[in-house]
């Protein structure tokens, strides 16, 4: 999957289910710059950080990458 289709994803899912980049980055334990990069597909994404923003914002993983691949 490319990096800024990702980007495009997480950022969408955010907004979705109305987070903003700091309440998202608080609960993940990233911060706002680490969230910001990875929305920008600037950072290679973390499978395990991918795993916890699906599960803090309540959806698959497969959902969130919609491929399902482990980067």
């Amino acid at each position: 999957m490319e990096y800024d289709q990702l980007a495009q994803r997480v950022r969408a899912f955010r907004k979705l289910k109305g987070y903003t980049q700091q309440e998202l980055a608080e609960r993940l334990g990233v911060s706002v710059a680490v969230l910001g990069s990875l929305e920008r597909g600037t950072r290679k994404p973390d499978p395990k950080l991918l795993d916890r923003i699906s599960n803090t914002l309540g959806i698959s993983y497969e959902e969130l990458t919609a491929d399902g691949s482990r980067q």
